[in-house]
């Protein structure tokens, strides 16, 4: 998803499942001054909100920024039958970790429903 798509589905109404884990950070002043801007400009959205679908964008461009690495593996080949290498470079350990973590949260989140 990009900025353009955020700012699509802020629009409409959405409804995201979120982790139990819950994050703190205290912002910059100029940066608080814009989301303050943006619940402003779209009231249906709360501040955690726009705040937690912003971090999503960011976390996915972070991801697409992951240069490619060649690595020594062929694990296909393209239309023209030109071997394609697995990626050696961050990529795929961030997936493998990012997995884990969610396995884990989602573990959590179910304990946590089990509770109420």
């Amino acid at each position: 998803m990009d900025i353009h798509d955020l700012i699509r589905r802020w629009e409409k109404a959405s409804v995201t499942r979120l982790a139990v884990e819950s994050f703190s950070v205290q912002l910059p002043l100029y940066d608080a001054a814009r989301i303050a801007a943006l619940v402003e400009i779209f009231p249906l959205k709360s501040r955690q909100e726009i705040v937690s679908e912003l971090l999503n964008v960011a976390l996915d461009q972070v991801e697409e920024a992951f240069p490619y690495v060649q690595g020594e593996r062929v694990i296909a080949k393209d239309d023209q039958g030109d071997p394609i290498f697995e990626d050696a470079g961050l990529t795929p350990w961030f997936l493998s970790l990012v997995k884990k973590h969610e396995a884990r949260l989602a573990s959590e989140a179910a304990r946590s429903d089990m509770e109420l």
